[in-house]
């Protein structure tokens, strides 16, 4: 392969440099800067010319010297405490796919305890340099951080809140819905004994699918067994806890709804551990459509909620409520049944 002059200066010195791609260009630095900085009055051959020249140099320009002359970090923060790496991963991708092509940088702060981040997300925040957040649920219903950032003026997104609806704009499904129509299909199924496996007791989706289940329930005028609630983490490992739980009770139910997909899949495992055959034997749901619901066998039928379309939103919002352009203040997406192999009719 042969290089040019200026190409093998590069090559050999390690990172190519805005000297170089002006070199190569035949502009001059400031020109190569104004074409970066996406500025106005660059002819569009000189513009072209600029990024050929710096994507045979394999340049990219410096975001923090960009940040410092600018005054800015161009940086957002995604807060999230959930234990389901599943829902994570979805949140990030979502995140991160929205800042394809932006001049924004997306940071990660997992949180182990909602609480204990109550209060202190501002000072991070600003000791990162953040020019905005993402909340993940359960982050967006603590009062004091929604009342802090309020009271700062500081631009944050909320993933599906159930509190303070008009503090800040908000991505969300309609949990309660989502559950009942769940349960609903379980109960058309001919299911009368189902199980019931909770999530995490400080996430308020929690209380919003266990409502929705409990509305279905009273709709068709069936009297639930409180026996068949069951507790979990939204963890697999807490699904596993409760299956076992459940189906060592002398009257096993005919269907389990766990309130994730992780809980659901180690619902599953639980029954293979009994010899329970699954569809024949107990159906088993799940909530969120996350990948573990579609690599278990059978796959699970699930509630699709869209958590990477729900990150990638609320980012975009959130780079709107940072530059000053109009946003949607509520965002309320869609969720889908999504019938798979784990459910059938119930035996008599």
């Amino acid at each position: 392969m042969q290089f040019t002059d200026v190409e093998e200066r590069g090559r050999t010195r390690g990172r190519a440099t805005i000297t170089d791609v002006a070199a190569l260009s035949g502009t001059s630095i400031k020109t190569v800067s104004r074409v970066f900085n996406d500025e106005p009055f660059v002819r569009p051959a000189t513009r072209k010319r600029v990024l050929d020249a710096a994507a045979q140099l394999d340049y990219h320009p410096n975001m923090a010297a960009r940040s410092l002359v600018r005054g800015r970090s161009f940086l957002i923060g995604l807060f999230y405490e959930n234990p389901s790496p599943n829902y994570v991963v979805d949140l990030q991708t979502g995140a991160l796919d929205r800042l394809h092509d932006e001049r924004f940088q997306l940071l990660l702060f997992p949180c182990e305890s909602a609480a204990n981040m109550s209060g202190r997300l501002l000072g991070i925040a600003r000791a990162s340099g953040l020019e905005g957040l993402i909340l993940a649920p359960p982050l967006g219903d603590d009062a004091a951080t929604v009342e802090e950032l309020t009271q700062a003026r500081f631009p944050f997104v909320r993933i599906a809140p159930t509190t303070a609806p008009t503090a800040s704009p908000a991505v969300g499904i309609d949990d309660i819905a989502a559950a009942r129509e769940m349960t609903r299909h379980l109960l058309d199924l001919g299911h009368r004994r189902i199980a019931f496996v909770q999530g995490d007791p400080n996430h308020p989706s929690n209380t919003q699918r266990l409502a929705g289940f409990r509305e279905a329930l009273a709709e068709r005028r069936i009297v639930h067994d409180e026996a068949l609630l069951d507790g979990g983490l939204y963890t697999f490992e807490s699904g596993v806890a409760a299956g076992r739980r459940i189906f060592a009770a002398a009257t096993r139910p005919t269907a389990v709804f766990a309130a994730n997909d992780d809980m659901a899949a180690g619902v599953l495992l639980a029954a293979k551990e009994r010899g329970l055959d699954v569809p024949g034997q107990v159906s088993i749901a799940g909530f969120d459509d996350s990948l573990i619901s579609r690599v278990v066998w059978p796959q699970l039928t699930t509630i699709c909620q869209p958590t990477y379309e729900m990150a990638k939103q609320a980012t975009g919002v959130l780079l709107a409520r940072i530059e000053r352009r109009e946003f949607t203040a509520e965002t309320r997406l869609a969720h889908r049944l999504l019938i798979r192999a784990s459910t059938a009719p119930a035996r008599n």
